[in-house]
């Protein structure tokens, strides 16, 4: 609870956090204002669309891409019905939990699709795409995104729960949060070389139109990514009662938006349905012999003709 809570009685913050409670002139929610209504029911609607088209993608082709992209659509849905919920009830401590624990956490599944996409990008591509083997991506960097989402999670946990007691210390959960999405930051950071060193490397190729496609989305979803991690590490190390936390515009436009465009960029320019699948057991990762090149060139060239 934030400023003026100090006039009322323990029993009566106690009763408002687990009701319903109107806005009281002079006692701030936990948010510093109470979040949009219409802001909330929008992107329960633009979430919760990604989240039908993405689990459809699973439902039909069964790439891990969609169902980690349908992960974290469900995640943004269930912290966007959380603010919604606080729009009417503003004090409810069950929501602001919902939805700060949610939506800490959620673009750690949108970055660990693009993970496993670059992998499969170089199975299709062939090895001498990358410095670093499809297997060792999904390996270092998943690990990396499991570890930044544990300790999201933790921290938003610790934060919320201390914000709504009289003078509790939201600084340790805010810290642990903070921590974890700059692991974050310095993981995708360094995704961000292997991708360029990606791209120097397939600059010379023949890369059809269907793959050109993907990887237009992956750079705009990453980008939207990173840009949300910079604002939340500012954000939460201005604190619990910093501008930025407490002026919905800038969470809505530096946080939910870009979102958005993020995991709709992959449903609009799907790489379950652009990218052609591998046979199970044709092509080995690390293979490059002529034959399994000739292969590789079979299953591009078969996404390229796909589309015409």
């Amino acid at each position: 609870m934030s400023d003026g809570s100090d006039q009322y009685s323990q029993e009566f913050l106690d009763e408002i956090q687990e009701g319903c409670h109107a806005l009281i002139d002079g006692l701030d929610p936990s948010y510093g204002y109470v979040p949009s209504l219409g802001a909330g029911i929008a992107f329960c609607v633009l979430f919760g669309i990604c989240l039908l088209g993405h689990t459809a993608q699973f439902a039909r082709l069964r790439r891990w891409t969609s169902i980690l992209l349908a992960l974290g659509a469900v995640t943004e849905l269930i912290g966007w019905a959380g603010r919604t919920w606080s729009a009417k009830c503003p004090y409810n401590n069950d929501a602001f939990i919902m939805q700060i624990t949610t939506l800490i956490i959620a673009p750690v599944f949108f970055s660990a699709a693009l993970y496993v996409l670059l992998g499969i990008l170089i199975l299709q591509l062939g090895r001498h795409t990358s410095w670093l083997s499809a297997k060792w991506y999904a390996i270092v960097f998943c690990a990396c995104d499991i570890i930044s989402l544990v300790i999201q999670a933790i921290g938003g946990g610790m934060a919320s729960s201390e914000s709504d007691k009289p003078n509790g210390n939201t600084k340790p959960g805010t810290d642990i949060m903070v921590g974890g999405i700059v692991f974050q930051l310095g993981t995708m950071t360094l995704f961000a070389l292997f991708f360029v060193d990606f791209l120097r490397r397939i600059r010379g190729m023949s890369v059809p139109r269907n793959i050109k496609l993907v990887l237009i989305a992956m750079v705009v979803s990453f980008v939207m990514i990173y840009i949300r991690s910079v604002y939340r590490t500012v954000e939460l190390l201005q604190g619990w009662d910093g501008y930025l936390i407490t002026h919905e515009g800038y969470f809505i436009g530096l946080d939910a938006a870009i979102m958005v465009v993020a995991v709709a960029v992959l449903l609009a320019l799907d790489p379950a349905s652009l990218i052609p699948k591998l046979k199970k057991g044709t092509i080995d990762a690390g293979d490059t012999t002529d034959d399994a090149e000739q292969q590789r060139e079979k299953v591009v060239s078969s996404g390229s003709e796909s589309e015409r």
